[in-house]
């Protein structure tokens, strides 16, 4: 197999070239980094989870789980932990074995190659990783752009981490909720007999996914616990065997993302079910945690000393994202989040200080016209490909898709795949399927379980278009006119939605089926996915579509006029319905929408731009700008002359015409106690999932 490596300068120009700069144009996909020196959460909008990052020099270097997904386990580097480009894949095929191949019945779904572990030493850059009842694998380079070496040590360490010790011994931790240490070779070729032993009993509040440090002489620990809602634990000692104290450094923080619909009726080491299978989904309740907040990470340090947390969220149906926490040190523990506000994480926050001139940029092009000689690296196949029944020469400017036997969608071979990418986004391919022959199916499918597809169908001497939907075993078809057909799949991925379309000429689409209900399960441990496939359903091989080009639009990665900069708007809170308007007193307080004063100059603000992020609001019947004193508390929110802190908010958008605003001078944010009637605060640690508690707000321009 064969994927292009943009790296450096050239993966510049291939993003400038794509549009994905926002200081050249609006950007095309979606990049963290604001562009006035500020980044939003989360760092990508598709799934990137259990992440783990080393510094080396003035880069830093991040890889995460990619399961039964192959190339896998992909090397991303940035400057600033905002704008990432895609270096190389460490694992470029899975070992022998028709798991990894869908061949005879087996597969990979809910195993493979998870977790990972990344770090720098001596030169060389390593990558631990776990392939169920496979060891563990162990990937080495002196470049990160490759040739990686690939060595297997006979030993399964559930979700570790490796530290290099200061005297040159080698140590792992792994296990859940017991912390348990064993010591690696020198040469990585396997663990020292006799080294293993507890130095965390359980019942201390770790987790798993950890992340081990030596920082200033002293170990630390940080882990991922579940149990019962996602949060961030860290422990810490003086020497490898303790004594170990613990705390959580982060919890609540769900940045206002609920949990997604879930689905109930298939678990990791549940059989994969076949087309027709019954399927029961939920969705969980509106502040219903689960694994929501930020989890499964850990820590590093930016060239400018700043200290920088990563982890991730389940974000619905895009999967397990990425998220940057500034951190701050408290009593000797790493905090994500602010003085003033520790343990929660701002959704927009100031970028590290770094070489200025990083423009921002996407980690990929997303789109592919299949005219290059290589694919681009966000695609990767689903399981193990058979080389010679896919081809990007045998028609050029296409991908070819040799169509082979198989039961179902799920269990196709050569399927390529990209993760879905959030909030929203279409998925356009052209397929010409003048080359299939009977009992062949190919299209445009979302991988998940349940999965959905849109396929042109060659069976009892003629072809149709058939959509298929796994959850309700329905299937719609209607006549294909030509063999050249436009495929379409459209995703709200807050809704956790898709719906399918197609086109004969590209211009007019038709809607076919119903809504597709896009649930995250733990058979997979991925959100949707994007899959090209073809397979015969007759039990032989077939014949071959030809994809002409694959487009990805996502209406929501240009978010340069989210903020309303200059305009006159009024404030509704999402908690009431209230409208903030200026009382007599000099506060800010909630009265009705329908009351007369909501429609008054005293509920009228204009937002000034202050740089780098944050604003000052002006009343506009003149009695001045907003303005935090005290500690922040009900009535602390006056109208004053402008500070140059305390009237200045960090701006967090949440899209949509939602927002908070973090109090620069507390790191709190602006809210109210909804239906009490008192007035404004900026004393609040952050909002809950439903956004209802008086923290959210929604802006609308001022009628005159």
């Amino acid at each position: 197999m064969v994927f292009a490596r943009p790296f450096g300068l050239a993966c510049l120009l291939m993003l400038l070239l794509a549009g994905g700069v926002s200081a050249v144009a609006a950007p095309a996909s979606w990049t963290a980094d604001n562009g006035n020196g500020t980044y939003t959460n989360p760092i990508f909008y598709d799934e990137f989870s259990d992440p783990d990052l080393v510094r080396v020099d003035d880069w830093f270097y991040m890889t995460g789980t990619t399961m039964h997904a192959v190339p896998g386990l992909p090397l991303l580097r940035s400057r600033d932990l905002v704008n990432w480009e895609f270096v190389s894949y460490a694992l470029t095929e899975f070992p022998p074995g028709p798991e990894y191949r869908l061949e005879d019945g087996k597969d990979l779904y809910g195993q493979g190659i998870w977790a990972p572990v990344l770090r720098y030493h001596d030169g060389r850059f390593h990558v631990f990783a776990n392939i169920n009842e496979r060891g563990l694998h162990v990937f080495t380079a002196s470049d990160p752009a490759g040739p990686w070496d690939h060595t297997v040590i006979d030993r399964n360490l559930h979700d570790l981490s490796v530290l290099f010790d200061d005297d040159g011994r080698v140590w792992a931790v792994f296990n859940y909720n017991e912390v348990r240490l064993v010591e690696l070779k020198p040469d990585l070729s396997g663990v020292v007999e006799g080294s293993e032993r507890v130095i965390i009993p359980a019942g201390n509040g770790m987790g798993e996914g950890h992340h081990f440090y030596k920082i200033d002489g002293r170990y630390y620990i940080i882990s991922a616990n579940y149990a019962p809602v996602g949060r961030m634990q860290a422990a810490r000692a003086d020497r490898l065997d303790g004594p170990w104290e613990t705390v959580a450094i982060s919890a609540s923080e769900s940045m206002g993302f609920q949990r997604g619909w879930w689905e109930d009726s298939v678990g990791q080491r549940s059989p994969v079910p076949a087309d027709g299978a019954s399927f029961s989904s939920h969705k969980p309740a509106d502040n219903a945690l689960g694994a929501v907040p930020l989890h499964q990470g850990g820590i590093v340090q930016a060239p400018d000393g700043s200290w920088w947390g990563f982890s991730m969220m389940d974000l619905k149906s895009v999967g397990r994202t990425t998220f940057l926490s500034p951190v701050t040190w408290h009593d000797g523990w790493p905090y994500f989040g602010l003085p003033g506000n520790l343990g929660r994480t701002p959704r927009t926050w100031t970028k590290p200080v770094v070489d200025p001139r990083i423009r921002p940029h996407a980690p990929y092009v997303r789109s592919d016209a299949f005219s290059a000689p290589r694919l681009q690296p966000v695609w990767q196949w689903n399981h193990q490909p058979l080389d010679g029944k896919w081809s990007l020469r045998e028609r050029p400017g296409h991908l070819r898709l040799h169509a082979l036997p198989a039961e179902g969608f799920l269990h196709a071979r050569n399927s390529l795949t990209q993760r879905v990418v959030g909030p929203e986004a279409t998925a356009t391919v052209v397929l010409d399927a003048s080359g299939l022959q009977p009992g062949d199916v190919a299209g445009l499918g979302l991988l998940n379980m349940p999965a959905a597809w849109l396929a042109v169908v060659q069976e009892d001497g003629r072809r149709v278009l058939r959509w298929y939907s796994q959850a309700q075993d329905r299937r719609v078809e209607v006549p294909l006119p030509r063999a050249r057909v436009h495929l379409r799949v459209r995703g709200d991925h807050d809704e956790d939605l898709a719906w399918f379309s197609w086109s004969a000429d590209g211009r007019r689409f038709h809607d076919i089926g119903e809504p597709v209900r896009l649930p995250y399960q733990l058979k997979t441990f991925q959100g949707s996915r994007y899959a090209l496939f073809a397979y015969n359903s007759a039990g032989r091989e077939g014949g071959y579509a030809d994809f002409d080009r694959f487009d990805l639009h996502e209406p929501l990665a240009d978010r340069s006029r989210n903020i309303p900069l200059g305009k006159v708007v009024r404030l509704e809170n999402l908690g009431d319905g209230s409208v903030a308007a200026v009382h007599p007193l000099g506060v800010v307080q909630p009265v009705a929408a329908d009351d007369g004063k909501a429609r008054s100059p005293s509920a009228r603000f204009r937002v000034h731009d202050r740089g780098n992020g944050q604003v000052a609001l002006e009343a506009m019947d003149g009695s001045g700008f907003l303005t935090v004193v005290g500690i922040g508390l009900s009535a602390d929110v006056r109208l004053l002359p402008e500070h140059p802190v305390d009237s200045r908010f960090m701006w967090q958008d949440l899209l949509r015409g939602q927002f908070m605003l973090l109090s620069m001078k507390t790191h709190r944010y602006l809210g109210i106690l909804p239906g009490s009637g008192e007035p404004y605060a900026a004393d609040r640690p952050g909002t809950r999932p439903d956004r209802r508690d008086g923290t959210v707000l929604a802006w609308k321009l001022a009628e005159d």
